[in-house]
């Protein structure tokens, strides 16, 4: 390039002299018609230029990188009455053009559209990416090379001022991220301004031409007839039909620095055609090159990192550099937009798989929740297909429920509050200052659909605002960091007057498709982003702070992925275990739970198992049935789930007592209750249980017996517990409403009698009322509610059953597969999946 450079001077050179002696030799020839010949050598000298100007101007394709070093680039022919030659200036990094008229005048749009489409042809595939300004013309400059638009060489032109300004903070970002890498195969960004824009950007456009080579940015700009003083620039100024070329930077045309001695013919338009195959051919490097691997974002060797200062992964590329992304103090929390489709998952995935195979379990562990109708992090757990799971994971909710999201919230408080003693014990404020013995990891909290946890304004909602607020704000010290992704982060009533103080926690915002409202209203960097790219701000969202980064999708790498997972698996700690699953769509079944697997005979204080409770650990709910008033087992509603529940209540206490030392009376009073009624007498009896049946008039007397034998401690005296089931107790609601013409008392009098005193008799009444209201008349009002203390609510509105518990502001929505758990005495009120068999009916909605 410096002996063509050099022969082109020498020729320019000549030239003039040539030209000097060409003039000289006119005015001393005698007037004619007709001009003097040219002098001889004139002639070969104008062809030695053409020939070496054609030589610069077609250098070979797709071999020059252009930050290692400007190439030549033709702008047009020298017009000269005996001969003409190309004109070439060196373009590239550090090497820039500037056109005094702007785009508007049809002959600079035909230069800047044949200097694009030329600085693409000699640079390498994927070398050089394009960025348009033109808000004079609002784009139409660009509209000849749209084919390079679609191939994703040339970005869509920035055509307001906002526009423009994120296009500048995205060169100025390049130019950045260029210096600190230093490297020869750097991606040039060729910044095209078809006219000069406003004051402050043609300040910083003048500016990035001051960046130097080492930047890695060509700036074309037209109409640069009023812009800031500028860098190593070659000019051109229009003078009428033709064009004046000013000495390019760094090789003179002429000694004091005014340019090129001859008008230029300035090139037009290059033809569609060639247009239309330089797009496919760069189309097809450029998707090459765009295909990302998800196994470069990892780490050669694992588990080598330490959290103590921070977290750290690689979560894609800007351009050719990597981008790192961090958990640490500067970036704390993290808030993550996009809309549906925008690949919010796969960024998560991207991230988190990243930071599993850097850091250990002993330095990272993760909790996960999931709040809406997918599987995003169903792979991190074990399932019946695949054992393995993903050892930092400590809790993973799928299709969470708000009231787990609540349980896990309060969960990291509570990690919080133990930190904060270990920290006074040491005497340190933050996690890196631990002693090396004391370690703890840092905690990294995702959160994907936050806004469902923050639905409307009920407790639920309040609390999780609260939670949030408190971890936001204290996480940072001491290593408890949040992920809060959604659709949207507006509209959220439980956030009114607190948003600012969550959200000014989380410094690092990402914005993916869609996802502009996690950035400044007055940040639209995220505006025009595809599929697979997202905005990284630093400055919680600010302008001026923005990192495109492409990542690849971790589904695309399902084989890597697993492949990961079962390595890390398999270098788990020794005792290891599986993190605590939710899974919201999940039936829970009796069998399965480790609590009933884990009764035997001889406990003074039988328990009733009911269900899961929604909770971190997944714990059984359950009501010890013991001497004290009142303890007995209502479900209530009119979902078949009811029966179900029965059964499990009466299964797990027959399993806490050896065969003939418990009595179960069974009342299948309701079709609906058939199926599990029969399965539980089929399961007692085969444990050798004595199990009886009983209609509803047979109910009765037994509930006379039993009433009366509390009152004399005939119960007691046996030393055997008496359980009575009723699957459908409103159903003998008419039988226990007549009266007794001997004794004047009504089934309904010895059922209360039953009630009040058959506990400290060993006696306990297991029922499923299909309704609220036949509860309370069996009961006798709500008076006597605390008759029976022990409920689990299905399909019962919260208004009413908060009615009757004498709870005016109980949050409870029913919903299918959830109750409300009861218990009046220990004063528990929870959410719990409700034990069933697999294929039994769904609940229904109506209370009956």
């Amino acid at each position: 390039m410096g002996r063509l450079t050099s022969a082109y001077g020498r020729a320019v050179a000549a030239h003039r002299a040539a030209r000097a002696h060409l003039d000289t030799a006119r005015r001393a020839a005698a007037p004619a018609p007709a001009a003097p010949a040219a002098p001889a050598g004139v002639a070969d000298l104008l062809a030695r230029l053409a020939r070496l100007g054609d030589t610069l101007a077609t250098p070979t394709p797709g071999a020059a990188p252009l930050v290692a070093g400007p190439a030549p680039v033709r702008l047009g022919d020298a017009a000269e009455p005996d001969g003409a030659f190309p004109v070439v200036v060196p373009l590239g990094s550090g090497h820039h053009l500037a056109v005094d008229v702007d785009a508007r005048d049809p002959r600079v749009a035909g230069l800047l559209r044949a200097v694009v489409l030329r600085l693409l042809a000699t640079a390498p595939p994927a070398g050089v990416r394009v960025a348009g300004l033109d808000t004079a013309a609002l784009g139409a400059t660009f509209g000849p090379l749209r084919p390079l638009l679609d191939a994703g060489v040339l970005d869509p032109p920035a055509t307001t001022e906002a526009e423009v300004t994120a296009v500048l903070d995205a060169a100025e970002a390049h130019a950045r991220a260029a210096r600190a890498a230093d490297r020869a195969d750097q991606e040039l960004l060729l910044v095209v301004a078809a006219s000069l824009p406003p004051p402050r950007e043609a300040a910083r456009l003048a500016a990035l031409t001051h960046a130097g080579p080492a930047a890695a940015v060509c700036v074309l700009l037209a109409g640069s007839a009023q812009a800031p003083t500028l860098g190593a620039t070659t000019t051109v100024r229009m003078t009428g039909e033709h064009a004046h070329v000013g000495d390019p930077p760094g090789a003179a045309f002429s000694a004091d620095g005014s340019g090129l001695a001859v008008p230029v013919r300035l090139d037009g338009d290059p033809p569609a055609a060639s247009v239309a195959a330089l797009a496919e051919h760069l189309g097809a490097a450029v998707r090459q090159g765009a295909a990302l691997r998800f196994a470069d974002l990892l780490p050669e060797r694992r588990w080598v990192g330490s959290s103590a200062s921070g977290l750290r992964t690689q979560l894609g590329w800007a351009g050719r550099d990597p981008v790192t992304v961090a958990f640490d103090d500067a970036t704390p929390h993290w808030l993550v937009g996009g809309r549906t489709g925008a690949g919010k998952t796969v960024f998560l995935l991207d991230v988190l798989y990243g930071l599993a195979a850097r850091y250990s379990p002993a330095e990272l562990q993760l909790y996960l929740l999931d709040f809406k109708e997918g599987v995003s992090f169903t792979e991190f757990v074990p399932t019946g297909r695949d054992p393995s799971w993903l050892p930092h994971a400590r809790a993973v909710g799928i299709e969470s429920d708000r009231e787990y999201g609540v349980a896990v919230l309060r969960e990291l408080r509570r990690e919080l509050h133990l930190r904060a003693g270990t920290f006074k014990r040491h005497g340190v404020t933050k996690l890196a200052d631990l002693p090396r013995e004391s370690p703890l990891p840092r905690i990294v909290t995702v959160v994907d659909e936050f806004h469902v946890l923050l639905t409307g304004n009920d407790a639920i909602a309040r609390e999780s605002v609260d939670l949030l607020e408190e971890l936001a704000r204290k996480g940072r010290s001491y290593g408890v960091h949040l992920v809060l992704a959604s659709q949207s982060t507006t509209g959220i009533e439980a956030l009114y007057g607190r948003a600012e103080a969550i959200f000014g926690q989380f410094a690092l915002r990402a914005a993916l498709p869609g996802g502009s409202g996690v950035l400044d209203p007055r940040n639209d960097a995220a505006a025009t982003l595809p599929v697979g790219s997202a905005v990284l701000n630093t400055a919680a969202g600010a302008p001026g702070a923005d990192t495109v980064v492409r990542f690849p999708d971790a589904h695309a790498a399902a084989a890597d992925l697993a492949q990961l997972r079962h390595e890390l698996w398999r270098a788990r700690p020794a005792g290891a275990r599986p993190p605590s699953v939710f899974k919201g769509y999940d039936t829970a079944r009796l069998e399965d739970d480790p609590t009933f697997t884990g009764l035997r005979p001889g406990g003074r204080r039988p328990l009733a198992l009911v269900g899961r409770t929604v909770d971190v650990a997944g714990t059984s709910a359950l009501f010890l049935l013991d001497a004290t008033p009142g303890r007995h087992l209502a479900v209530l509603g009119t979902a078949a789930t009811g029966a179900e529940v029965l059964r499990a209540a009466t299964l797990s206490l027959a399993r806490q007592h050896a065969p003939g030392t418990a009595r179960f009376l069974l009342a299948p009073l309701v079709a609906a209750a058939d199926p599990a009624a029969e399965d539980t007498a089929a399961v007692l009896a085969a444990a050798g249980h004595p199990v009886d049946r009983v209609d509803a008039p047979a109910l009765r007397d037994r509930i006379t017996e039993l009433a009366a034998a509390s009152t004399d401690g005939g119960g007691a005296s046996s030393g055997a517990r008496t359980y009575l089931v009723g699957f459908g107790m409103d159903a003998a609601s008419t039988v226990l409403g007549s009266t007794d013409p001997a004794t004047f008392r009504s089934g309904h009098d010895e059922l209360r009698q039953l009630l009040r005193q058959g506990p400290a008799q060993g006696v306990h009444l297991l029922g499923w009322w299909r309704g609220l209201r036949r509860l309370a008349d069996d009961l006798g009002g709500t008076q006597n509610r605390d008759d029976v203390t022990c409920l689990v609510a299905l399909n019962v509105p919260g208004a009413d059953l908060g009615l009757h518990l004498g709870v005016p502001d109980l949050s409870y929505q029913p919903r299918a597969d959830r109750a409300l758990l009861v218990d009046r005495h220990d004063q528990r009120t929870r959410l719990i999946v409700p034990f069933a068999r697999d294929g039994q009916p769904a609940d229904d909605d109506g209370e009956g």
